[in-house]
């Protein structure tokens, strides 16, 4: 993970400066690093003094964030032109648009910075975009640190709980994080419990996710040598034993455990003319470049995509594309 360039921070601090009231937004289906990322970003923002809105299109079905839901809506306030020219947009954990879900309001034309690590974001101005950063709340630790000073105790628990969520707490790190660790180490010495927050990670699953992971294994199908393995999720699925929740980290792990395979394809029928797919690979694979292709992305070895279609036309489609690889 490569340090925020001094330029970069000031060009950020400037931006702070420069307006009164930020919307911050992540991206739509919310996950740890999405959430806790805004929630430090807010504090960040109450700290310099200014106001801010938390928007999110949701919907919050992780067990591990549902709590926090209620701090954000998915109704902007709105303003008039003059109290607009000094409204600001920050987005976090993604770069586009058209990831922010179903937003009532109009956060077009709006002075916008961009925090993210994803492969597949696209730069330009006001942005810090670092795919080398294993998520993007290291990222916005940095700007705290250097914009704000100490971190607080709560802060310190949202930071600590966004990295341990994108980075599978830690198993996806390898030899070039020396950088994230010692990040985390001060996270720790401002009053992140590591042991608490793996409970809220990892605890207080409902019972239909199980039942569902079931399936989900059940219908499990090996491909190109056994090295890639499909399944997938039916609208009726998700009626009967999805509305709760899902996990589908642990549905990822276990398959990537399995011999010989090198990446997983994970394919959800959202509306009768919608899906959704998600994919995890090992080191070699590079499935970003698979959801580009779709309109979709994330980093090398997770990444998702949202596609007009049915499980019977996309899953071949995106088979096709691994085909290619294997």
């Amino acid at each position: 993970m490569k340090i925020i360039p001094d330029e970069k921070i000031k060009e950020f601090a400037s931006f702070v400066d420069a307006h009164d009231f930020f919307y911050i937004i992540g991206h739509k289906e919310p996950d740890g690093d999405a959430v806790f990322s805004c929630l430090a970003m807010a504090d960040l923002i109450e700290r310099k003094g200014k106001k801010h809105q938390l928007l999110s299109a949701g919907p919050f079905k992780r067990t591990e964030i549902k709590q926090k839901a209620n701090l954000f809506t998915n109704s902007p306030t709105k303003f008039q032109n003059a109290e607009k020219s000094k409204t600001a947009l920050i987005i976090i954990d993604c770069s586009e648009s058209s990831r922010f879900g179903e937003i009532d309001g109009d956060l077009s034309g709006l002075d916008t910075y961009i925090i993210d690590h994803h492969k597949t974001s696209e730069g330009g101005e006001n942005c810090i975009i670092d795919p080398s950063s294993p998520a993007a709340a290291c990222l916005v630790q940095q700007l705290y640190e250097k914009t704000v000073g100490e971190i607080p105790q709560n802060v310190a628990e949202y930071l600590f709980f966004g990295l341990s969520t994108d980075t599978g707490y830690f198993r996806f790190l390898n030899e070039k994080s020396a950088e994230v660790f010692r990040q985390a180490a001060r996270l720790v010495e401002a009053g992140a419990n590591p042991r608490t927050i793996y409970d809220e990670m990892t605890a207080g699953k409902a019972y239909s996710t199980r039942k569902l992971l079931g399936l989900m294994l059940g219908r499990a199908e090996r491909k190109f040598g056994n090295k890639l393995i499909v399944t997938y999720e039916t609208m009726e699925d998700t009626k009967k034993l999805g509305q709760e929740g899902r996990d589908s980290d642990a549905l990822y792990s276990l398959l990537l455990s399995v011999e010989d395979v090198e990446a997983v394809l994970f394919v959800r029928q959202d509306t009768e003319k919608t899906c959704t797919a998600g994919f995890r690979s090992r080191d070699k694979v590079d499935v970003s470049a698979i959801a580009a292709k779709f309109g979709g992305g994330g980093h090398k070895n997770a990444a998702g995509l949202s596609i007009e279609g049915k499980l019977d036309s996309v899953i071949p489609m995106l088979c096709a594309e691994f085909k290619k690889i294997f």
